[in-house]
């Protein structure tokens, strides 16, 4: 059988897909002729995809569908109209997943990375990976398995985790949740199908909040959690500090990276470690390891200027992702550049956003970016995020030469958005270097 993937470049589809090729299955798929950077695994483990065409579902096909695409999408009534087993992405994930220790990450922030980790620190012990970077890997017999779990639609309560791993809880993708008390109650139920223990961010109000009977390590910065980070040092590039467990010094560890948030993640990496005993010495090898995952906060020199790249596309990341830069650049000027892409987050969060991106000494927004097809927020537009930007302004790519001063300024430019954002960075590089 080949299993068909309807939006292969999908940022989970093109994980699955490498995960269920590298378990030894045919995988194909379909997607938009338009460029993603998630093609790009499919493209080095040689799993064909084509544009969209119903002519090409046959009937010794299992259909894998995207979480963008309705009954209604061509394929996908082709496929009903063979009478083909069709599995919804988390459905997909859930099957192969059962039978091993499944680490699921979820929270409004900071999945991907804190994924990124568990792979990197896991490797040495046997870990297959999905994280929603478009990164995928599996191999047969590798009992653990980390899995960024995505709360939209609450599509993560098809999965069985062994550890769950909640970052934070907030209220977004508000097209769906009614409220915060409609997301805490999504994750209250993820929660409840923990097997082994729940690994929560203590620091982070909404979490405390969270009822269950499942055994629990709280994680943070403040005394009253179980796993506690101290005596935090760091220069450009690291940041060393110790780990208590139950009030004891676990280890010390130098970390490959500057940030408040991403000590944050690694500590609920360093907690599934403790829990599983693995050897310390090993897991600190593996720690000094960690890379950022793709599109977070990823730099680059440029001149005399660093361009970073990143995600961040709620106001909490914009938030964070600047205060990182401040801090690991403290005499550089910020310049942040942000493009939303859905207008329901835009006109709840306007202001929010607004006020995260007044951190940085200078902000330019770009028009919302259609993400997906949203009814009845026809006045939304970036304009309500700039009014209120107290050194900020409109920018297009046609008018990238609006960055110009800022070419040989020592200065970081911020490229934040969850698609395309670097096209406007590529513009940028391309007059800057004339």
């Amino acid at each position: 059988m080949i299993y068909y993937f309807i939006g292969i470049k999908g940022s989970g589809m093109s994980s699955l897909a490498q995960i269920m090729h590298d378990l030894g299955y045919k995988v194909t798929g379909s997607d938009k002729p338009d460029h993603f950077f998630t093609e790009v695994g499919l493209i080095e483990k040689n799993i064909p995809f084509h544009e969209f065409n119903p002519d090409m579902i046959t009937k010794d096909m299992i259909i894998v569908q995207g979480n963008a695409f309705n009954d209604e999408h061509p394929e996908v009534k082709k496929a009903h109209e063979l009478g083909l087993k069709i599995f919804t992405y988390q459905e997909m994930i859930a099957e192969i997943t059962n039978d091993t220790k499944l680490v699921a990450v979820c929270g409004c922030h900071g999945k991907t990375t804190t994924t990124t980790m568990m792979k990197t620190v896991l490797e040495p012990f046997g870990v297959n990976y999905l994280i929603g970077d478009g990164t995928g890997f599996a191999k047969k017999g590798n009992e653990y398995f980390a899995l960024e779990a995505c709360e939209y639609k609450r599509h993560f309560l098809a999965y069985n985790p062994y550890y769950t791993i909640v970052t934070n809880i907030e209220l977004d993708h508000t097209d769906y949740y009614k409220d915060l008390d409609d997301v805490m109650d999504a994750f209250t139920e993820f929660v409840s199908k923990t097997r082994k223990a729940v690994i929560m961010c203590g620091d982070d109000i909404n979490n405390r909040k969270i009822k269950t009977d499942k055994p629990v390590y709280y994680y943070g910065f403040s005394e009253n959690n179980d796993v506690v980070v101290k005596n935090i040092s760091h220069d450009e590039e690291t940041t060393k500090a110790d780990v208590y467990i139950k009030g004891e010094l676990y280890d010390t560890y130098t970390f490959p990276f500057v940030g408040d948030h991403l000590l944050l993640n690694v500590l609920g990496v360093i907690t599934v470690c403790y829990l599983e005993n693995l050897p310390k010495d090993e897991v600190k090898k593996q720690v000094r390891k960690i890379e950022h995952a793709k599109r977070r906060f990823i730099e680059e020199k440029f001149r005399n200027n660093i361009l970073i790249d990143d995600y961040a596309h709620h106001p909490t990341e914009v938030k964070v992702t600047i205060e990182a830069a401040r801090k690991k650049y403290p005499d550089r000027e910020i310049v942040a550049l942000f493009k939303a892409h859905t207008r329901s987050r835009v006109q709840y969060f306007h202001k929010e956003f607004a006020d995260a991106l007044n951190l940085a000494d200078k902000a330019f927004v770009l028009d919302i970016g259609e993400d997906r097809k949203e009814n009845g927020y026809d006045g939304v537009s970036c304009m309500d995020i700039i009014k209120d930007l107290k050194n900020g302004e409109y920018i297009s790519l046609e008018e990238v030469d609006k960055l110009l001063p800022y070419k040989d300024t020592n200065a970081v430019l911020l490229f934040m958005s969850s698609k395309d954002i670097y096209v406007l960075e590529n513009k940028y590089k391309e007059i800057a270097s004339k």
